[in-house]
């Protein structure tokens, strides 16, 4: 009886998490909101100071952070993984950025997908394109593309500050050397993710080659980097060098204290909305309209 009732909490460990995450995001979108029409009447210093820098990553995903160091814009640039690079679209829109003055930061994923070492076809297939124009078969990362990375700095060579390389992986998801599948949102907030390690790696824009072919190569170089690093990480006989990256580190928990008031500022939002007919109703059009209104602009812009 008592074994069943742990399993039984254990397997709910999930609720709470998902409960404030669903339940708070109608209450996040509409302050996401009012603070993007505050920002269009407030002097940019004013809100720049108060931005709140958050980036998504995956594992083993290099992530290219095209740098401007005045303060940050967030947005994005849709694209369909299945669909033909629409270039000039993306030059448009970059461009559009950099005639403004645009103080951002563009992030590029050059995998073009999240690695998933359990499927051998989307590895085996990526082996394979590196092989036949002789580059070097990568292992614990896909072989990058190098058409929107080309059309990035392109656009923006004249703009940006420099480009940081950055690897992210999770611990507890290797299995004898072997990688698995990295950690579902859920998962992570849940604790089955105990450490994430991020290693970063700043790079002059004088450093990068212009030519595209040369950058091709130079991008696979800098994956080929990462992969011995990795290899490193998850293979290496010394106990002293796995589950580490090379090079200083500094460790920065996540404590409760940095998490709680915003838990308790959108719960508290959410429970005043939730409290009054017209906030009810608002609760609910935002979900209802904001998902399908959501699900409609990507779509356009994919």
């Amino acid at each position: 009886m008592l074994l069943s009732l742990v399993l039984h909490t254990y397997s709910m460990r999930y609720l709470l998490p998902s409960v404030v995450l669903l339940g708070t995001a109608p209450t996040y979108v509409l302050a996401w909101g009012v603070w993007r029409l505050l920002s269009a009447f407030l002097p940019a210093r004013f809100y720049q100071a108060l931005d709140d820098r958050l980036y998504c990553v995956y594992q083993s995903m290099v992530l290219f952070f095209f740098e401007n160091y005045t303060g940050v814009q967030h947005g994005g640039i849709y694209v369909k993984r299945s669909a033909k690079f629409n270039e000039k679209e993306m030059r448009n829109k970059l461009q559009s950025y950099v005639d403004a003055g645009t103080p951002m930061y563009l992030v590029i994923f050059p995998e073009g997908t999240r690695y998933n070492p359990e499927q051998t076809k989307v590895l085996s297939a990526s082996q394979a394109f590196a092989a036949q124009r002789g580059l070097a078969v990568l292992k614990h990362v896909l072989t990058p593309r190098i058409k929107a990375t080309h059309v990035a700095f392109d656009c923006m060579k004249n703009y940006l500050d420099a480009i940081y390389d950055v690897t992210v992986v999770y611990e507890g998801k290797d299995d004898g050397g072997q990688r698995r599948e990295s950690p579902t949102m859920t998962e992570f907030l849940c604790k089955e993710c105990p450490k994430i390690h991020i290693h970063i790696d700043r790079i002059d824009k004088k450093d990068v080659p212009e030519e595209q072919e040369h950058m091709r190569r130079w991008l696979h170089e800098r994956f080929e980097i990462k992969d011995k690093m990795l290899i490193e990480f998850y293979e290496s006989p010394d106990p002293e060098r796995r589950k580490r990256f090379p090079g200083k580190s500094v460790n920065s928990k996540l404590s409760i204290k940095k998490t709680l008031p915003s838990m308790l500022i959108l719960s508290g939002l959410t429970a005043g909305m939730l409290m009054t007919d017209a906030g009810r109703k608002l609760y609910v059009n935002t979900w209802i309209y904001g998902t399908l209104l959501g699900c409609l602009w990507v779509t356009i812009k994919a």
